[in-house]
C-alpha cells in the first residue's frame, strides 16, 4: 500500500480518525508521518525547552561553562544544553554560576520573585493515617469481642478528632 501523501513509499504508518461518527483512514510512509509529527524511528522527539536553552547559550563562552561537570553524576554544562535536564541534584551546585546566568537571561532576574510554594503540612497527613488506623483497629477490636480495647481506641478516635 502506498502512502497517502506523497504516493511514491510503502505505508508503516496506518492513523485512524473519528470525527463526529465519520471514520477517516490515513496511511502514511514514515517519512511523511514524520513530518506530521507522529513519532517514528526517522522522527526523534525534539525537547523545545532544549532549544531554547541551547540558543540562549550559544552567546555565552563554551570553554568556561563547559568545564563546570557534576563530581557526583558527571553531567556537564553541553549534556545541560542538549537535554534541558540536570543529572542530578547534586548539579544545581556544580553548575549554579551558568545557571544563574541562564535564568538572568531568560526571567530578567536570578531571583524569585513571585508567590512562595508551601509545602502540606505533615502532621495533617499523619493525622489522618492514624485516624485511619485506629479505626481500623477498633473495628478488628469488636469484631473479635474486645470490648475493653475496643472502649479505648473509641476514646483515642474521640481526642484525635
Amino acid at each position: 500500500m502506498l502512502c497517502d501523501n506523497c504516493q511514491e513509499r510503502d505505508a508503516v504508518v496506518h492513523l485512524t480518525r473519528i470525527v463526529d461518527n465519520a471514520v477517516t483512514q490515513l496511511h502514511l510512509c514514515e517519512k511523511c508521518a514524520a513530518a506530521k509529527g507522529v513519532e517514528t524511528t526517522l522522527a526523534v522527539p525534539q525537547h523545545p525547552l532544549g532549544d531554547i536553552l541551547q540558543a540562549v547559550q550559544q552567546q555565552a563562552s563554551a570553554t568556561s561553562e563547559d568545564a563546570a561537570a557534576c563530581s557526583f553524576c558527571g553531567a556537564t554544562a553541553r549534556d545541560f544544553r542538549a537535554t534541558g535536564r540536570l543529572g542530578c541534584p547534586h548539579c544545581y551546585d556544580a553548575m549554579e554560576k551558568s545557571l544563574r546566568e541562564l535564568l538572568r537571561r531568560l526571567h530578567g532576574s536570578s531571583r524569585h520573585v513571585g508567590q512562595r510554594y508551601d509545602a502540606p503540612v505533615a502532621h495533617v497527613a499523619e493525622k489522618a493515617d492514624s485516624v485511619h488506623d485506629l479505626r481500623d483497629r477498633l473495628q478488628r477490636a469488636v469484631d473479635a469481642e474486645q470490648f475493653e480495647l475496643a472502649a479505648e481506641l473509641r476514646d483515642r478516635l474521640r481526642v484525635i478528632e
